[in-house]
């Protein structure tokens, strides 16, 4: 197929599986769901589909369905390849998810760090302010903007604003999870759209299984409309699927030999923990910021919590639509991030607890993995193989940051 533009579409079953509308598009991006349940995705290429609209979206949903009818025991029923047994299950499972009344407001605060981008912040909190569950808080943390119109948008907003001058995501966070007031702390990123039921399913997450000390949620692509906003979603994707995951000391040990892939657990752009858990585990390491990448300041908190044989849950209910960096020069800055930051995670956590795992994965794994890479794009590397030098200097760069800045201060406690 080639990845010129894909119009997506979200597609709620409960009003009957029809005609795909193709909208004159060559290639579709379908997301299924069932009124608030998201089931499954797929790429279309209109041109040579031959399957019927309710085979496409089966084949998406069948996954899905059967892991929530394990989950919720409906065994008597028995799901069957027609529109009836699914449009029959899909109710049956929304029974068992959602509960007869929402509540008005959730014990969350809801945490999101900016710099300079005061209009997609708006778009965000517009959609926040739709909530049927509202957050307890927001706040926003204003990372050093060079200018006021972040605090003019929370202002009009009345959201809090919380102003900090150190530059560097996971400072900003730190600086958020300091000031949130509530027992859950959840954290967007300026540039999504949290569907309606968010802020609901987060607390919920919490509120169902008490060990639960952190959390994930989906992330959808919001445009797939240039080459780099496709390359990301199809390589890089924040998606992790559409059926809940529990990540814990199982997960962790049986990861351990080669380096625990934390990475799996989710994206920061839509994460939840207990406030407790910066108690017991520490706050964000901000030496991932200081030149470093910011973006890997997550897992690295994630890899934490599992050492200290906690458990983290992904909640494909919980909803946000990200929007990717749209240009391909935007896209290489963005991924040479990724991989200083992923690889001076590493060192990090292996610096930290010793695992030799880590060391295998940077030192074994990676360079196998990047030389397969290098063999699959020659010599034209198109595609998804045009950011791949971009990917290995930024490993190279994150293995000189990590030995200058080793012994610095993570500042992962509160105090002086």
């Amino acid at each position: 197929m080639n990845d010129t533009s894909y119009n997506i579409h979200h597609i709620d079953i409960s009003d009957g599986v029809r005609r795909l509308e193709t909208d004159h598009a060559h290639a579709l991006y379908l997301v299924f769901f069932y009124k608030s349940i998201p089931l499954g995705h797929v790429y279309v290429n209109v041109d040579t589909y031959n399957a019927s609209p309710f085979d496409i979206c089966y084949k998406a949903i069948e996954p899905a369905l059967l892991f929530y009818q394990r989950e919720f025991q409906l065994t008597e029923f028995v799901l069957e390849c027609n529109e009836q047994s699914m449009l029959t299950l899909t109710q049956l499972i929304l029974e068992k998810i959602n509960p007869p009344n929402f509540p008005q407001t959730s014990d969350v605060s809801i945490v999101i760090c900016t710099r300079n981008r005061a209009e997609s912040l708006a778009t965000c909190l517009e959609a926040l302010s739709k909530q049927i569950s509202k957050p307890a808080e927001i706040v926003v943390v204003d990372n050093a903007s060079t200018s006021v119109s972040v605090k003019h948008v929370c202002k009009k907003f009345n959201v809090r604003y919380i102003r900090e001058d150190r530059v560097g995501l996971d400072i900003a966070r730190n600086t958020g999870a300091r000031e949130a007031r509530h027992s859950i702390i959840a954290y967007t990123d300026d540039d999504t759209t949290p569907d309606p039921l968010w802020v609901y399913r987060v607390h919920e997450t919490f509120a169902r299984n008490p060990e639960v000390a952190a959390m994930t949620g989906l992330i959808l692509a919001g445009s797939l409309k240039t080459e780099a906003e496709i390359i990301f979603e199809k390589y890089w994707p924040f998606n992790r699927g559409f059926t809940p995951r529990v990540f814990d000391d199982r997960f962790f040990k049986s990861t351990l030999p080669g380096g625990p892939p934390v990475w799996e657990i989710g994206a920061g752009a839509n994460m939840a923990f207990r406030k407790t858990v910066f108690d017991d585990v520490g706050y964000f390491d901000e030496r991932l910021d200081v030149g470093a990448a910011g973006c890997s300041g997550d897992s690295e908190l994630w890899y934490r919590i599992l050492a200290e044989n906690l458990v983290i849950q992904y909640n494909p209910l919980a909803i946000v639509q990200h929007f990717h960096r749209a240009s391909l020069d935007g896209l290489k800055r963005q991924l040479y991030s990724y991989m200083k930051g992923f690889t001076v995670a590493i060192l990090i956590q292996y610096q930290r607890f010793g695992h030799n795992g880590n060391l295998r994965h940077l030192f074994r794994v990676i360079p196998v993995y990047y030389l397969s890479l290098l063999r699959k794009g020659f010599p034209y590397y198109n595609s998804q193989y045009q950011t791949l030098f971009s990917e290995m200097r930024g490993i190279i760069a994150g293995m000189f940051y990590y030995l200058r800045h080793r012994n610095t201060n993570p500042r992962i406690f509160i105090g002086p």
